[in-house]
């Protein structure tokens, strides 16, 4: 077992070396070759597994607890009821919650459909979660739960791939599972802990996909590139598996929430950037073109249109139950989402007095076989525009409690609360604060303080590592904060809460292990620098722990006098 992997320039220089078969191949074959590598699979893999277990288990503990809708469980738990007992998102009666919390399922629903404003892929996942365990809060949460422990088991295998140390890839997985916005999502029903865990997989597969394309590429080159005009290997370079998985993940996240997107852009970018390099290190001339052809072409194919594919058949349930939404365009059924936070002046596509903006789809007569498609495709198309609309335009004019900018999230500027039970009296539901306080519960959504402020550092030297030593795999972290994160500022005008984050964690947490790497070193001799190394990064894990920890009660709906919970609330952002 390694610490670190030494830094792997992105520009490599070519020397030549001796493949299995007896040529002559660029050094860059046998460097693939180590990264693709497993050194202790075994090893590796047990220890990952552990982890994810260890996850699991907190995630949990209590997981049915506290027995209400947590936030926007609301909407999403019932969304995916419905979704698994009728095909489509109906609406529901006034009193559902509350009956649906006594045990009355039944009767809940209404016959119209009603308005999603995300796609089906995390209400699918939720929806399974209750096929199996029943309509109630543990039931809509295991989903989650079970989602975010395998988050952790990535987490692990990917940073063990960028840093070729499976101690660090240990590490990564640990303090992504001690994070607490990571482990709060774990235990609710909402979407974002699903496109995380498929972003984080998507991103995993094109690291993978870099590995095993420069390999493949060495295999196929008998010797150094010399001709200024070669293009290097091109057949057998054509389908890319790990580009394909990709592919298929980042559909699924898209099919979570459209802020997938985003990512996919950027690091279908650096697919073709590292695929130029590549070319480049075996000899090609205007690689960086040559590239855009023979990789950018397969690349965008097994990304983006497999990505789009996944998206579009993600929606199969709404595109059978068409009709429904095609026979019910008024706006009632979009009044449980806009509410005061409808602009005056916008509206729905579906809303709209001219004839000619509304759904032709609604006034067509059906079609049947081929056309049924096309006709159920068109109006998805146009329930698309309707939700670009909310999105764009009908939150602009809303509020909320715990809405915050995105230049502050990173720095835990305004957690979220998505539970509380405030004023237990003293001698009632084992409250033991003095005469004069009170306890409460609390459930809260806050990133854990040392893994966040260090991990500003953290990516701050990633960018200069990734731009000053041209070492690609900071650039994984760059490129995954900056994805993730900045478009959000794009969006500071409406709305918007800071544990949508989640999706910056992975990279923050990828940003932070390869420190401690570059601390530590690649040595694994006695070494003033190994020692000073090891300190620090275990220091910094040490607190990380201690925080988590200290949060846990505030995670994790306990019982805390009124001064316990001060005590955690280190800022009056945070109430």
């Amino acid at each position: 077992m390694t610490t670190a992997a030494p830094p792997e320039p992105a520009q490599e220089r070519v020397t030549l070396s001796t493949n299995a078969a007896g040529h002559a191949v660029p050094s860059a074959w046998a460097r693939a070759r180590g990264r693709m590598s497993l050194q202790d699979p075994f090893i590796g893999w047990t220890a990952s597994i552990s982890v994810a277990l260890l996850a699991l288990f907190l995630r949990l503990w209590h997981l049915g607890k506290p027995h209400q809708f947590e936030f926007d469980e609301t909407y999403y738990a019932k969304d995916a009821w419905s979704l698994l007992n009728h095909g489509y998102v109906r609406g529901y009666t006034e009193n559902a919650n509350d009956h649906i919390l006594d045990g009355k399922v039944t009767g809940q629903w209404t016959d119209g459909p009603s308005m999603i404003v995300h796609p089906e892929v995390g209400k699918w996942l939720i929806a399974l979660g209750e096929k199996a365990f029943g309509m109630d809060p543990f039931g809509w949460r295991i989903a989650a739960a079970v989602v975010g422990a395998l988050m952790v088991l990535v987490m692990c295998r990917f940073a063990r791939r960028v840093t070729g140390s499976t101690a660090l890839g240990i590490v990564a997985g640990l303090l992504l599972s001690f994070d607490g916005l990571q482990f709060v999502l774990s235990r609710l029903a909402l979407l974002d802990i699903f496109l995380a865990f498929f972003v984080l997989c998507g991103v995993h597969c094109v690291v993978a996909d870099r590995d095993w394309h420069r390999a493949k590429m060495a295999r196929l080159v008998p010797a150094q590139v010399e001709d200024s005009a070669a293009w290097g290997p091109v057949r057998g370079l054509l389908f890319r598996p790990w580009l394909l998985a990709a592919g298929l993940c980042f559909g699924l996240a898209i099919g979570t929430k459209w802020t997938a997107m985003y990512p996919l852009a950027a690091f279908g970018l650096l697919v073709w950037l590292w695929s130029a390099g590549a070319r480049r290190s075996f000899g090609v001339r205007s690689a960086m073109l040559r590239s855009a052809v023979v990789d950018g072409v397969p690349a965008f194919v097994h990304l983006v249109l497999v990505a789009f594919v996944v998206y579009v058949v993600s929606w199969t349930g709404w595109l059978v139950h068409a009709d429904k939404y095609e026979e019910s365009l008024s706006s009632t059924q979009y009044t449980k989402f806009t509410g005061s936070g409808h602009c005056e002046g916008d509206s729905f596509v579906s809303e709209n007095p001219d004839e000619d903006a509304r759904w032709p789809t609604a006034t067509e007569p059906d079609a049947s076989g081929p056309g049924e498609v096309v006709q159920s495709l068109r109006s998805l198309w146009y329930y698309h525009r309707d939700l670009y609309a909310f999105h764009s335009h009908f939150l602009n004019c809303s509020t909320h409690t715990y809405a915050s900018k995105p230049s502050g999230w990173l720095l835990l500027n305004r957690p979220v609360g998505v539970a509380a039970d405030v004023d237990i009296k003293p001698g009632t539901q084992g409250c033991n604060a003095p005469q004069g306080s009170d306890c409460l519960r609390q459930v809260l959504l806050l990133g854990n303080p040392t893994i966040w402020w260090a991990g500003i550092v953290a990516v701050a030297f990633a960018l200069v590592m990734w731009v000053g030593a041209r070492d690609w795999r900071f650039g994984v972290a760059v490129v995954g904060v900056a994805s993730t994160w900045l478009p959000w500022l794009l969006y500071d005008d409406r709305p918007i809460f800071s544990f949508y984050a989640v999706l910056t964690l992975p990279f923050v947490v990828l940003a932070l292990v390869l420190a401690m790497g570059k601390l530590i070193g690649p040595s694994t001799a006695p070494s003033r620098r190994r020692t000073f190394g090891v300190i620090v990064s275990g220091t910094f894990f040490l607190l990380a722990l201690l925080n988590f920890a200290w949060f846990w009660p505030v995670y994790t709906n306990q019982l805390l006098t009124h001064s316990e919970w001060l005590d955690r609330i280190w800022f009056t952002r945070w109430i």
